[in-house]
């Protein structure tokens, strides 16, 4: 076995080999730059008095050369992965080695008039020595591209896959540089599909843009066309709809490069080429922020997120790690999840100071003692107990953690004179008829009596479903799915309202960060609700599945604490319009500062109790909006289905005219 010392050492040496070697060039290079500059000044007939001074004036002029290109670190690049930065820094160093020299001619040529290098030969040889200097790492790089990485395909990628790439803009023109340089792929593009008439017969790196995505069929047969990879980083629903709909009809197999959501976070790679999911088929116009401002608003601040191993917080940390703040503190009383962003933050922003901390928003103790060391400016508010029917069961703990955990929250981000307090809210709020939705309305009202109370600025943000969150449709769909289903829908024509993940976080953070007096409640625009039977049927044609065949779909009941249709306000709320145009406000008055404290004193008691049918009276009464069920019926009794037992859950039954209907 080889000592890796060993290794160490002949690694070292090899390097320091082809650093001596690459220097060597470039003193050899520049030498013949300067020879050449007079060779040509003077039409190849350099006449000896003149060939003197010129020897006398290279013996100085090209080892400063060196010694710029040095201090700007050109020794330091990888000759074979050269590219435009790597290039400007050369043009500067060399641009900054001519001007003393300039400078030098200019005081003391009458002086030194033998050692001063002429105008007309300085000039000359600033643009050949940048010529070959450029010239012979270029060289490198066509040399690595054409011999080295083609003596390296693997036997699998021979046979190369022939694609059209939807979309000739940016992120398709970034697919197709990195496809080109990576000769390891097994992908040959032959052409660009745009809906941009004026790109029609234009040639971009080599490929040409064939035709608009009408013409999309009769391209894939003429080219015998294997992939259809979609290109566009702005694609909306209905482009994923119209171009899957399309290539069905071929039929061709379809594929996408990362959204505009995945490329805030990477750039395009071509190893990240994907199948189309079911969140591309949910996409929506993307969001434009206010990046000074939210910047301004988080920059050099102590920001706390609750919640921070959630789906929301999460992913609230990683784009708030984007906005350079002085700390960021994660709070979770989940040891795996707050692992798992610790890890996560930790790898991709090496430069965050963050602190992890795992704490319930309910232990006032942990939290006030949290408060006193890390002085969080502004404070996200993520952690909550989310899930509909869950709740329904467990109603004591709905309100000691959505509610008194806000409070809780929100009184020690007053009494420390943070900055702000974002309460992240839900659209089940609106009118609630469930335990989670009520409990939530509940925190929104607290949040604004906070607000008449500190000089912090406390805000609440409402918004519906988050496409792939923990406990969300479309995972289970997916693990329905693997299993060999049958998918369950509660019923035919149950709606919701749906967002990514990151548009979602992006629209807090861009809500948080606008001018305001606090009490707000913000309104995200959700896009038109969609149907869940419709999302159950796609995500089974994108498994490569058929409806019925290979999958069904069953219809179970709306569960206890549903909706048909969710909402975003009542009718007795009014929208504002805001600068941004994805977010409202919310006009709601708010409730008097004692009918609070009473509800808050009257909650603490309940959550000791743990008496249901009080806690849905309480809420009944307080949210006079609100339609909760007084019981939920739930049995002990065990019910055999397929061989298994579970316990009996008691559903609303459909009428026969919807269970039968798809």
């Amino acid at each position: 076995m080889i000592s890796p010392w060993i290794r160490r050492n002949d690694f070292t040496r090899n390097t320091a080999l082809v650093k001596t070697l690459q220097t060597s060039l470039d003193l050899v290079v520049l030498t013949c730059a300067f020879a050449l500059a007079y060779l040509l000044r003077f039409d190849f007939d350099v006449p000896p008095e003149v060939a003197g001074g010129a020897f006398v004036q290279a013996l100085f002029t090209v080892p400063f050369q060196l010694l710029i290109l040095r201090i700007c670190k050109v020794h330091k690049f990888i000759w074979r992965y050269v590219s435009i930065p790597e290039m400007n820094r050369i043009l500067i160093g060399l641009f900054a080695a001519t001007l003393p020299i300039l400078l030098l001619r200019a005081t003391v040529y009458e002086t030194f008039r033998y050692a001063s290098v002429p105008l007309s030969i300085i000039i000359l040889d600033f643009f050949l020595g940048a010529c070959g200097i450029l010239g012979i790492r270029l060289l490198r790089r066509v040399l690595y591209l054409k011999i080295e990485k083609s003596g390296t395909i693997n036997a699998k990628f021979t046979a190369k896959k022939s694609v059209l790439l939807v979309g000739a803009g940016r992120a398709g023109v970034m697919a197709l540089t990195e496809i080109k340089n990576r000769r390891d792929i097994d992908i040959d593009v032959k052409g660009f599909i745009d809906d941009d008439k004026m790109k029609k017969g234009a040639i971009i790196n080599g490929v040409n843009v064939l035709g608009t995505t009408e013409q999309l069929g009769e391209f894939a047969k003429k080219l015998k066309i294997d992939h259809v990879i979609i290109s566009m980083a702005q694609a909306t629903r209905e482009d994923f709809q119209r171009i899957l709909g399309v290539c069905r009809s071929i039929p061709i197999k379809v594929r996408t490069i990362p959204g505009l959501f995945e490329l805030l976070q990477d750039k395009v790679s071509v190893s990240r080429i994907r199948d189309i999911q079911i969140e591309d088929l949910l996409g929506r116009s993307p969001v434009l922020l206010e990046k000074n401002r939210i910047e301004g608003f988080l920059r050099q601040k102590s920001v706390m997120v609750t919640g921070a191993g959630g789906s929301i917080g999460s992913e609230l940390v990683r784009q708030l790690a984007h906005c350079q703040p002085d700390k960021l503190i994660l709070v979770d009383r989940s040891e795996f999840a707050l692992f798992r962003i610790e890890r996560e933050i930790a790898e991709r922003f090496p430069g965050i100071d963050f602190v992890p901390i795992i704490g319930d928003i309910c232990d006032a103790r942990r939290m006030t003692n949290i408060f006193q060391k890390h002085r969080p400016q502004i404070i996200f508010h993520a952690a909550a107990h989310k899930h509909v029917p869950m709740m329904e069961l467990n109603t004591s703990e709905a309100l000691k953690n959505n509610i008194l955990g806000t409070n809780t929250v929100g009184q020690l981000a007053g009494r420390f004179n943070a900055e702000a307090f974002v309460l992240i809210s839900t659209d089940k709020a609106v009118n609630p008829t469930s335990i989670m939705g009520a409990t939530k309305r509940v925190a929104e009202i607290v949040t604004q009596d906070l607000n008449n109370r500190f000089d912090t600025r406390f805000v609440a943000v409402r918004f519906g479903n988050v496409i792939g969150s923990n406990g969300s449709v479309i995972p289970n769909f997916k693990e329905q799915i693997k299993r060999g289903g049958p998918i369950t829908v509660t019923h035919p024509n149950m709606e919701r309202f749906f967002m990514t993940i990151p548009e979602a976080s992006q629209l807090v953070m861009q809500a948080g960060a606008m001018d305001g007096d606090g009490g707000e409640i913000y309104v995200l625009d959700m896009g038109k609700p969609v149907k869940i039977l419709d999302l159950a049927k796609e995500t089974i044609r994108l498994s490569g599945l058929e409806l019925d065949k290979d999958i069904k779909i069953i219809f179970s009941g709306i569960r206890p604490g549903e909706k048909l249709i969710e909402e975003l306000e009542t009718v007795k709320e009014q929208l504002i319009s805001t600068i941004h145009s994805k977010i409202s406000i919310c006009r709601i008055e708010p409730y008097s500062r004692q009918k609070v404290a009473g509800a808050i004193s009257e909650i603490e008691s309940l959550c000791v109790s743990e008496d249901d049918d009080q806690i849905r009276n309480f809420l009944s009464k307080f949210l006079p909006e609100a339609t909760i069920k007084t019981e939920i019926r739930h049995s002990s009794e065990v019910a055999k289905t397929n061989g298994r037992k579970r316990p009996k859950l008691y559903f609303p039954t459909l009428p026969r005219s919807e269970a039968a209907g798809t």
